[in-house]
């Protein structure tokens, strides 16, 4: 969940205790209520540095979706993502000794969350950069918290917005405007894939909004759930992309290698990441790393795909962060 991967730091934040230093975080998100662990693992790199590497590797998955479209298919592409990230997931709950769920109520509404979570966004984002550039892509994906923020009105009745959330809305949707070059009607946009991408950020609430009401009291690890998740989104891009797509004649290095690092290091190995962090550091500080992720994924797209970059496109990038920033704040304590 990403941020177009793993789940975003408010959504994970229920599944791990904060720091000692520091309160317990408030559950106000869409995300499951796993198991929890006792201590955060003991860490061999400062978590500047994971933050860092969290933040490049979130910003670049933009471009290796991009390079890997040059190669495969779209969904071949997504196919990919899911089954590498899968394998890492797989391999660090062997070395966990964790087993997957064995419930079928739990892979039941796990196959859910791996369409909402997984297969569709991926899909639909792959899709977009066929005709948008990454950096377009990579702002559609930051108005995710937009998107929830507007469906937890509707759908979470604990989660009531406040005036300053509201707000953030609004400016959040005036930054799309901009982004998208409104007062010129949009010219220059495609907007089939300017949709896409954005039907790829509603997806990620969508899918937390549905985990939180099925999986909220679920006992198993949030490792064990997220790697069942992306095994069965792995069966179900499986089967759409063998009845839709044609076997590719060829394997590319470029777009292999990015359909690798894509899903090994952008799915699998960032998840572990960010959960790492929300452990160690609490969500505040963890979920930072949505706000860097535009801002990366914009200068590797400028700098190494010589994507055009107009005015309106980085100025409606900071008034959509701001507006998600507005949105997932909280009203300070009396």
């Amino acid at each position: 969940m990403s941020t177009t991967d793993a789940p975003s730091a408010r959504a994970i934040s229920a599944d791990v205790p904060a720091p000692r230093s520091a309160p317990a975080p408030v559950a106000t998100s869409t995300a499951p209520r796993s198991a929890q662990y006792t201590a955060a693992p003991r860490r061999t790199f400062a978590w500047q540095i994971r933050f860092a590497f969290l933040c490049l590797v979130w910003g670049f998955s933009f471009l290796f979706m991009k390079l890997g479209t040059e190669g495969f298919a779209p969904l071949q592409v997504s196919l990919g993502r899911v089954a590498f990230g899968a394998l890492v997931l797989l391999v660090f709950l062997v070395i966990k000794r964790e087993r997957l769920p064995r419930s079928a109520r739990t892979w039941g509404h796990l196959a859910v969350a791996a369409l909402l979570l997984n297969a569709l966004p991926f899909s639909l984002f792959a899709y977009s950069e066929l005709t948008i550039p990454s950096t377009l892509a990579s702002i559609c994906n930051a108005t995710s918290p937009l998107w929830g923020m507007a469906l937890s009105v509707v759908a979470l009745s604990e989660d009531r917005p406040t005036r300053r959330r509201v707000a953030g809305l609004g400016i959040g949707f005036l930054g799309v405007l901009t982004v998208l070059g409104a007062w010129q009607g949009f010219s220059g946009t495609d907007l089939t894939g300017t949709a896409m991408a954005l039907g790829a950020s509603l997806s990620y609430p969508i899918g937390w909004i549905y985990v939180r009401r099925t999986l909220a009291r679920d006992e198993h690890s949030h490792l064990a759930k997220i790697s069942a998740q992306l095994l069965l989104a792995t069966l179900q891009l499986a089967v759409v992309t063998v009845l839709f797509t044609p076997m590719p004649t060829a394997f590319p290095a470029v777009p292999l290698l990015a359909v690798f690092a894509l899903g090994a290091l952008g799915t699998g190995v960032a998840f572990l990441l960010q959960y790492g962090l929300v452990a160690e550091v609490g969500p505040t500080t963890a979920q930072m790393v949505t706000y860097f992720t535009p801002v990366i994924a914009t200068a590797s797209g400028v700098a190494l795909l010589n994507e055009h970059l107009a005015w309106n496109t980085p100025v409606g990038a900071v008034i959509v962060l701001a507006g998600a920033a507005l949105t997932q704040s909280k009203p300070r304590a009396s």
